[in-house]
């Protein structure tokens, strides 16, 4: 019994969460415009600001600040709308070198990592017309929320063989493998109900992929700065970080692949 409820402990915190924050994904979503661009601004701040905590323990003002200049960088992107400025997504980055006091090298790129997803949130939203930009966010956190759930419930029912152990001592083969088939599921759904095209079958498990390969690459960070969650902000999921760092991943690689074609769904 002891067992058992050690392996569901946190079960019960994580979906009353995870209800709350996908209701609010979901409704910012949908509304679009001003509303979710201030979620993306939230959420990116944060990040950006647990970032800097792990990277410079003891200096929480610090931290706030790197996390607020974040913001006011990424909010300039949007009301200058100019390609141009696209750079000062970096700046972060660059401000944050001489701030930060440890792991500067992973500071420099995950903190531009997550200014590009923040950007690229509000990009996909707004950058096609309402349908296809609406569809397609769905897709993304749709496929991230499936591959996460799949992988949580495989792990524990199954388990098995570590994926990666010295860098992420929870995952499993079975989880990862459970993941990408709750993504194709995810991809046939959104052909069968919204017309995407066929190949969202193998660029949703993709996806998936990448967000797990988001998932490893924060446990990695957390196993580096010695600590196990990036804050304990959310019950049961711990930080912004912990809950967004596959969508990190998976946002990180459509902008790829938006540099090569359209995205698989219909509206645009």
């Amino acid at each position: 019994m002891s067992g058992s409820s050690g392996r569901w402990g946190d079960l019960k915190a994580r979906l009353l969460s995870g209800i709350a924050m996908a209701a609010a994904g979901a409704v910012a979503v949908w509304l679009g415009g001003g509303v979710f661009t201030a979620l993306a601004l939230v959420v990116t701040g944060l990040l950006v600001q647990e970032l800097a905590a792990m990277t410079t323990p003891g200096r929480p003002l610090r931290a706030w600040g790197l996390g607020l200049f974040a913001v006011a960088m990424l909010a300039l992107v949007f009301w200058l709308h100019n390609p141009f400025m696209l750079v000062l997504l970096g700046l972060p980055s660059l401000v944050g070198l001489w701030r930060i006091g440890r792991e500067r090298l992973v500071w420099l790129v995950y903190a531009l990592a997550m200014m590009l997803t923040g950007y690229g949130l509000v990009a996909i939203r707004a950058g096609l017309n309402p349908p296809a930009g609406m569809l397609a966010l769905m897709w993304i956190i749709a496929l991230v929320v499936a591959s996460d759930v799949m992988g949580y419930f495989a792990g524990r029912l199954i388990g098995g063989p570590k994926f990666w152990p010295k860098v992420s001592p929870k995952k499993t083969w079975s989880g990862t493998i459970a993941g990408w088939i709750g993504a194709v599921v995810v991809g046939g759904l959104f052909m069968a109900f919204a017309g995407a095209a066929p190949q969202i079958l193998w660029l949703s498990p993709l996806l998936a992929f990448a967000g797990q390969l988001g998932d490893i690459a924060e446990s990695w960070i957390k196993r580096r700065a010695g600590v196990k969650d990036s804050s304990n902000l959310i019950p049961g999921h711990g930080g912004v970080m912990d809950r967004f760092d596959a969508l990190i991943g998976a946002v990180l690689m459509v902008l790829l692949i938006a540099q090569f074609g359209a995205l698989p769904l219909v509206g645009e």
